[in-house]
């Protein structure tokens, strides 16, 4: 019988006789048993032991290590086998602390000689009792048995080391002799057992008696060295073995002894154990290193010090050496190295770190206790447990983080971002050699030669400029001279990365040209391929900001370069030429201007003696010819400007344009800039912090008034622009936005692409969810919609535009005299700012980002703004505004409230449907459609697992329909999760930021739209007050005129003035001797004759009523052809009963205007304001009930309808009612007249009573002829007695056209800003229904059998709005022709002569039928331009 072999399982092994060989295979070989064989598990330990402890071959590695009593890193040679079984009885050892915190002691002793190791520690010792299941006591079962332990129990958490039931048995089994003693205070059992033979063998146990005292438990062993290849405990062995009793003293702590040896280790704390390897590395030092240690809680203590460019940790987890790391020490760096890349990135924005960089400097101790550790394998090298297993956390406080980044981390990081820069720049560093290969590069002949440092560099701004340069080197020959282009702007290299740099081939190019190297400190330039870098740019702020970016690019790098004489030069072109051609064979005079200032010195110099000049403005380096390029550089000395350094001041000036730390000296910088500045040109030696403070800085302000809008009128110079050319052109017939962006281009000196103009002109043109709340130009096709914010509208020449009805309402034309023009290039452009009746910056928002500041401001309710200024007219107090966006569905709740400004939380709206369904109706603002479909079918699969089930879209251009359907399960975790947090239904927007530029254009700071409405509130006041002057000052001129008129014309007819066959000057004389009052015209401004500027009749009409008359100079002799110009026709009776009628009306609208007040004007703009937010709210309304009515019926046809169901608690709260109650002056009555915008030159009149409608016009016909037979029998000189007109009389030159202003009939007329100028008619079919109401002023009593009309001639006047604001102006260089208006007394229409009546009606059917054929002549006359 076989005899089993103790503590085996297997048969096979055990039998004591085997049976005999089977037959060996043919030929030799191995039988089947030797073969395939069944290992026991003691024989598959002994046999792979690899699997278990690690290898058993000795290996050498550097490690630290416990000798001579310090720790100390150096290579060790040992067998991580023999190492693992050591730490496993001591691990166990160290273990018992957690199963008693009693445990006050642990013992070691490694005893060489006798190959004896033995580690003894107190605390409850194993019961010494039988196990009932296996029949063996205790101790024996747990150091002799595989596979035992007392961990298995995975739900119960567990801070121990063991885990697998392998532990001491691997121990027993690698060691000749293993003994077990244990003393069970409890039980007051004492027990011994000893083990030999590789757990081969193994004595009975001995029992003894103990006292209730004894508490302990001991393990003694000796290794088999031999199947460790060795014959003795070897010294570094030994090392390695103390050290890691060092481990346990400092991850135990102070409340357990251990010896070492007989010896007390001196380590109470995990601080003192950190200290053994700080020490040692200290040695090496010459300050010592940091040391930052935190005691998170019972089971974390970390440490932290500094490490030279490769990452160190000490780890432990239950006292288990994890020398490898893992996820526990992975868990502390994480927080310790973001903490740091966020830190040095702030300090220097190009190190780009990453967390990686960091921990490379980092030395890492860490301390754990984790639940039921798992590590990567039995050597338990590496903890693998994930974080949100290990049972604690262990969070770094702010202070420990603190204390890290000031330990010196930071600025070694800093110093190895800036190697790492400096070592990845070199790679495109340049050398001196006689030719490199670049494209675009002509290089000069002996560049990179022996005279190199005679060579000059062109970098010019393009390829055209470097067109003009090559141009220039027929002058100065290609020796000396090379030329290379720049593609736009230079990368500014200050803030950029290393990686931006590195792959800027403009940058790489420039240092190969120059043979520039990396770090090199150029005291010369004899090393470089040239001696000199010229810059050659556009005389513009772009141009000026390519120097900036040029000079910044060498100071950052080589600033030793910039202090070199005459290394960086500039080449100027003139900016303006004025060329004036001289008598006979001489050659023309030409002047150079090389700045603005310098031209509008010498333009002021000239007077009124400004004839004969040509001027021509070089914006660009292309506007000059090869001719004059070659004219440049034959006078080098004076276009090339030396740069020069005068101190550090310099420097401090181009780091203070150009570095992001610099930001509020920026800020500072440019809010005391000062209108006016500029580089005096005439200098040949320009120093760097001159070209900065006085050149640059115009870039700088330019940029910000680009990305900026102005508190007064919202706008951003483009926009600006368009609104100028829209009202020049009295745009309010559709054009192409494409044609229409070429008109802006060529009437308003745009300077940019027409490509970003378009841009522009479809934004202001949007009126979708989130965009506009009053969109000042009207939109004709797709100009983009709320599905993509925009981005999907049309290409700019497939859709048209023309002005909103609501633009002239909110910009009167009666303000556009009181605006400041610009002018720039001898042409009058869009004014400083535009006055709009309110702050359309508020309207409409704003957003953008300039040099030094940017700037947002949410839509507000127009409303709202009414209502605010009309409280404010009336003394009282403003309300607070929130923002507002029209048609919005969704909520905007005030969140938080600070001095800055406040935030707000803007909420979409959602139902839901039933217990499965969602329905999503309306998103925040500025969350566009098509993203949100996006993100919802990203929505459907969260973590490979269906969320939603599916997702209908019914959405249109302008609405939001989207249907969920998740299953009830996920409904419900929705809810607990929130449906608004998950479906992204909330986002937030804020007023912390409003910058504007205010009304004398600086840069300021508004924490509340209140404080925005109240500054623009005290200004447009004043407005008020200038239009009333203006407009009293114009009709008071235009009452002496008429009065003169009648006066001439009764001398005429009376004989006592003569006016044929005599000379004018005699004819001038006499009426002044007369006492006629002198109307003299106006000559153009210096600028326009000095420019050669031909303006059409239609853009000179506006420009001569706009320009205050102290800009011009009056022509001498041209004081009475408003009188010498009149046509003979006019010189009858009944001209002078019209003009008397009108005399009288004027007098009345003077009478009125003197009684209004600014505030009555205001209130009288408003008023219209409020009609046409009417008239927009109305659309708004309709086209909602359409699109709802079509969206049920494609739900329905769908099969999906609308169900009923429990709307969200963030449902859209309740539209403001658009009439309020009387007293917030919200609401138009029906007993207030609608005042509309004044039309065309009609200018002030009486406020006339509420017209009939038009269907009772026939009626209103007869009481006027009823009316025209009174006057009839009036007396002369008898005035008219229907307030409800007020004729008005234009004279110009030899104009004199009636023109009578009918009010309004209520509702019968389009809203007054659509209102269009008055113009000759193109066809007489177009004036019918006009002279049909026409009401006579008087009826002639002697007058001539036939009623002769002359046509009259297209006068500029009637061309534009006609408005009186203008009527001072007189026109030059017109035709002179008259016009004679005879008005009949009876009701027929009056018969037509040879020519037609041309007497004017303002009434509704006129102003619309004129409009189209105003438009046409209007755009026939800009194409003839």
């Amino acid at each position: 019988m076989a005899t089993k072999i103790p503590l085996q399982t297997s048969n096979n092994v055990n039998v004591a006789a085997k049976a005999p060989p089977a037959a060996a295979s043919r030929g030799g070989g191995k039988t089947i048993e030797e073969m395939y064989q069944k290992k026991s598990q003691l024989e598959h330990i002994l046999l792979r032991p690899d699997t278990y402890i690690g290898s058993i071959e000795k290996h050498t590695q550097t490690l630290w290590v416990y000798e001579n009593e310090e720790m100390v890193n150096r290579p060790v040679t040992y067998v991580p086998g023999l190492y693992k079984i050591f730490d496993e009885i001591l691990v166990n050892a160290a273990d018992n602390k957690q199963r008693d915190p009693k445990m006050d002691f642990l013992k070691v002793v490694i005893d060489v000689e006798q190959n004896l190791i033995s580690v003894c520690n107190s605390g409850d010792g194993v019961p010494v009792e039988i196990h009932q299941e296996e029949g063996v006591y205790v101790p024996e079962m747990i150091f002799g048995h595989l596979l035992t332990s007392s961990n298995y129990n995975d739900n119960e958490k567990k801070t121990t080391g063991g885990r697998n039931g392998y532990g001491a048995k691997l121990a027993n089994i690698f060691s000749t002799e293993f003994t077990i003693e244990t003393a069970d205070g409890k039980r007051q059992k004492k027990y011994k057992q000893v083990f030999e033979n590789n757990m081969g063998k193994k004595s009975e146990p001995v029992i003894t008696k103990c006292n209730k005292s004894e508490n302990w438990t001991k393990v003694s062993f000796k290794p088999d060295l031999g199947k460790f290849g060795m014959t003795h405990l070897e010294d570094d062995v030994v090392a390695l073995m103390s050290k890691r009793v060092f481990d346990i003293a400092g991850c135990l702590g102070k409340t357990v002894k251990v010896e070492l040896n007989g010896q007390r280790i001196p380590i109470k704390s995990f601080t003192d154990y950190v200290d053994l390897y700080l020490n040692a590395a200290n040695k090496s030092r010459t300050e010592p290193l940091p040391r930052m240690v935190e005691k998170v809680n019972d089971r974390w203590e970390v440490c932290v010090s500094i490490s030279e460019g490769q990452f160190q940790q000490v780890s432990f987890v239950n006292s288990i050496a994890t020398i490898k790391g893992g996820t526990h020490v992975d868990y502390v760096t994480s927080q310790i190295t973001n903490y740091i890349v966020g830190i040095v990135n702030k300090k220097n924005k190009t190190a780009n770190v990453k967390a990686h960089n960091v921990k490379n400097h980092l030395w890492v101790f860490v301390n754990s206790l984790i639940d039921n550790p798992a590590f990567d394998s039995q050597t338990k090298e590496t903890l693998t447990l994930r974080q949100s297993s290990f049972g604690s956390k262990c969070e770094l406080s702010e202070d420990i983080l603190k204390k890290v980044a000031k330990s010196g981390v930071v600025e070694n990081l800093l110093s190895w971002a800036t190697f790492k820069q400096s070592k990845d720049l070199k790679k495109s560093d340049g050398t001196k050699a006689d030719r490199v290969q670049v494209e675009k590069l002509e290089d000069a002949n002996k560049a990179g030669g022996k005279e190199s440092q005679r060579c000059t560099l062109i970098l010019t701004e393009g390829d055209s400029a470097k067109a003009l340069a090559m141009a220039g080197m027929s002058v100065v020959g290609r020796d000396y001279y090379g030329v290379f282009p720049l593609r736009g702007k230079l990368l500014n290299v200050r803030e950029a990365t290393t990686t931006q740099i590195t792959n800027n081939k403009e940058i790489e190019n420039i240092k190969k040209i120059l043979g520039l190297k990396q770090n090199v400190k150029y005291e010369n330039v004899n090393s470089l391929r040239y001696g000199h870098m010229m810059i050659m740019t556009d005389q513009d702020h772009d141009g000026s900001h390519i120097k900036g970016l040029l000079i910044n690019f060498i100071h950052s790098f080589w600033p030793t370069l910039l202090k070199v004489p005459s290394f960086l030069v500039e080449f100027i072109t003139p900016i303006v030429k004025a060329t004036r051609k001289t008598g006979g064979s001489r050659k023309a005079e030409v002047l150079s201007f090389y700045s603005m200032p310098e031209y509008e010195s010498w333009k002021e110099s000239l007077s009124g003696n400004a004839s004969g000049w040509t001027i021509k403005y070089y914006k660009g380096l292309g506007t000059s010819t090869s001719a004059e390029g070659k004219e440049y550089f034959e006078s080098l000395d004076i276009h090339k400007k030396d740069f020069i350094w005068e101190d550090e001041q310099d420097g401090d000036a181009i780091e203070l344009a150009f570095s992001k730390k610099k930001i509020e000296a920026r800020k500072n910088w440019l809010s005391h800039f000062e209108p006016g500045t500029h580089l005096d040109q005439k200098q040949q030696k320009i120093s760097f912090s001159d070209f900065v403070n006085k050149e640059l800085i115009l870039f700088s302000m330019a940029d910000l008034q680009r990305s900026i809008p102005s508190m007064v009128d919202g706008l951003k110079p483009g926009q600006r622009k368009i609104l100028f050319c829209s009202f020049k052109r009295n745009f309010t017939r559709e054009a192409k936005v494409a044609q229409f962006s070429g008109y802006v281009s060529e009437h308003s000196a745009y300077h940019h692409g027409e490509q970003s103009l378009a841009g522009t002109i479809i934004g202001m043109a949007q009126d979708y969810v989130g965009s506009n709340n009053i969109n000042l130009l009207q939109p004709g096709g797709q100009f983009g919609t709320r599905n993509m914010g925009g981005k999907d509208a049309a290409n700019a020449r497939y859709i048209y535009t023309k002005l909103s009805s609501a633009t002239r309402v909110l910009f009167p034309k009666d303000d556009d005299v009181l605006l400041n023009y610009l002018n720039e290039d001898g042409q009058k452009i869009e004014p400083t700012w535009y006055m709009p009746i309110i702050p359309t910056v508020l309207v409409n928002g704003c957003e953008g980002i300039g040099t030094g500041w940017s700037s947002f401001i949410p839509n507000y309710n127009p409303r709202d703004i009414v209502a605010n200024v009309r409280r404010l007219l009336s003394g009282e107090s403003m309300v607070a505004m929130d923002p507002w966006y029209r048609n919005f569905k969704g909520t905007i709740e005030k969140t938080a409230s600070k001095e800055g400004g406040s935030s707000y939380t803007v909420t979409g709206v959602y139902e839901e449907i039933d217990e499965t369904t969602l329905r999503i109706t309306e998103l925040p603002i500025r969350r566009w459609t098509e993203d949100y479909k996006q993100f919802l079918e990203a929505l459907k699969t969260t973590n490979n697992t269906p969320y939603i089930q599916s997702v209908k879209a019914y959405n249109d251009d302008r609405s939001v329909d989207f249907e969920l359907h998740l299953s009830e399960e996920n409904m419900t975790m929705a809810r607990q999760e929130g449906i608004l947090k998950l479906l992204k239904l909330t986002t937030t927007i804020a007023t912390t930021n409003m910058h504007l530029f205010d009304e004398n254009n600086l840069i300021k700071k508004y924490a509340t739209p209140e404080q925005i409405l109240e500054e623009f509130f005290e200004l447009r006041l004043q407005y008020y007050g200038k239009r009333k002057k203006v407009i009293l000052e114009n009709l008071e001129l235009e009452l002496l005129k008429l009065e003169n008129k009648v006066r001439f014309i009764l001398g005429v007819v009376s004989g006592d003035i003569i006016v044929n066959n005599r000379r004018k000057a005699d004819l001038v004389q006499e009426l002044g001797q007369k006492g006629f009052t002198p109307f003299p015209k106006k000559a153009k401004p210096v600028e326009a004759a000095v420019a050669g500027a031909t303006d059409t009749a239609e853009e000179e009409s506006e420009e001569t009523s706009e320009v205050p008359a102290s800009r011009s100079t009056f022509i001498s002799g041209s004081e009475y052809d408003y009188l010498l110009s009149l046509a003979i026709a006019t010189l009858t009776l009944e001209k002078v009963q019209e003009l008397c009628g009108e005399r009288d009306k004027i007098k009345q609208a003077v009478e009125d205007m003197k009684k209004a007040t600014p505030r009555s004007l205001w209130l009288r703009d408003l008023d219209s304001l409020d009609a046409e937010l009417d008239k927009l709210d109305q659309e708004d309304a309709t086209a909602e009930i359409e699109r709802e009515a079509a969206q049920k019926k494609l739900r329905n046809e769908a099969g999906a309808p609308l169900k009923g169901g429990k709307a969200a608690p963030r449902k859209q709260a309740p539209k403001k009612t658009t009439k309020a109650a009387s007293s917030s002056a919200m609401e138009i009555g029906d007993n207030v007249v609608e005042v509309p915008k004044p039309k065309g030159r009609q200018g002030a009149k009486k406020k006339a009573p509420a017209a009939a409608a038009p269907a009772d016009v026939k009626a209103d016909d007869d009481e006027m002829l009823d009316l025209a037979q009174r006057l009839a029998k009036s007396n002369f000189g008898s005035t008219t007695e229907n307030p409800s007109k007020a004729a008005i009389s234009l004279d110009d030159d030899d104009d004199d056209v009636v023109v009578e202003v009918a009010a309004p009939a209520k509702g019968g007329r389009k809203p007054a800003a659509a209102s269009k100028a008055v113009k000759p008619p193109a066809a007489p079919r177009k004036r019918g229904p006009a002279a049909s109401k026409k009401q006579p002023a008087a009826e002639v009593v002697a007058a001539s059998p036939e009623k002769k009309v002359r046509k009259m001639r297209s006068s500029p006047f009637n061309k534009k709005s006609s408005s009186v604001l203008g009527r001072l102006a007189n026109k030059e260089g017109e035709e002179e022709e008259s016009t004679e208006t005879v008005v009949v007394g009876n009701s027929s229409r009056p018969k037509r002569a040879n020519r037609k009546a041309m007497k004017y009606v303002l009434s509704d059917s006129e102003s619309e039928s004129g409009n189209d054929s105003e438009f046409d002549d209007i755009e026939d006359d800009e194409d003839d331009e």
